[in-house]
């Protein structure tokens, strides 16, 4: 039975989509925030065919790759932020094996002007905390931000967070270069409200 405070549940095998021969799922920053987490942030009935729902506190990062909906080497998903503390804001992020760890600075996503998101960047290490051991598994978490963004009018706001993670595996000769560092991000460039582009390759 599904539990009411986090309605996620892992990928059955017969959900996974087979598509094209060629098919990519590569979207940038600002296109995962407009086309996947508003409209998951407005109805949490949405789904997308490259996106998946997952428990990130009842899976291990290893695991996540045979759950997700598609991937080759990152793999997309829903995930509602567990809160620590019921009447707290800091963020559950430990599973059996270990803990997510944010590093660096939190990165502003923009369309056109306008901040309409964040990416977090965390990484597992596996034990306990301080003496975690650092693994390659990382994580971008994307969440909403910003007065234009959908969750700044809702109606209710919402304890249980909607928000979209990017798992990876980072090998320590891996220099990939994801196509989200690749767009010009910067808000005094061209609008890009009146012609963002499709989310699908």
């Amino acid at each position: 039975m599904a539990n009411s405070k986090f309605p996620i549940m892992d990928q059955p095998e017969e959900d996974h989509i087979e598509l094209p021969p060629g098919f990519r799922f590569h979207p940038t920053d600002e296109e995962l925030i407009t086309h996947y987490l508003s409209p998951k942030v407005v109805n949490s009935a949405f789904t997308a065919i490259a996106i998946g729902e997952a428990d990130l506190n009842k899976s291990e990062p290893w695991d996540l790759p045979g759950r997700a909906k598609m991937g080759e080497k990152e793999w997309y998903f829903f995930c509602v932020k567990d809160r620590k503390y019921p009447t707290g804001l800091r963020t559950n992020r430990a599973t059996e094996s270990g803990y997510w760890k944010a590093t660096g600075k939190d990165k502003e996503i923009f369309r056109g002007k306008r901040v309409v998101g964040m990416k977090k960047t965390l990484v597992f290490y596996k034990g306990r905390a301080p003496k975690g051991e650092k693994s390659n598994w990382v994580m971008h978490e994307y969440r909403l931000e910003g007065k234009h963004s959908v969750s700044h009018h809702l109606i209710k706001p919402t304890k249980n967070e909607w928000v979209i993670c990017r798992i990876f595996n980072k090998s320590s000769g891996d220099k990939r270069t994801h196509i989200s560092e690749l767009v010009s991000l910067k808000p005094f460039e061209t609008d890009r409200n009146s012609a963002a582009l499709p989310p699908f390759a």
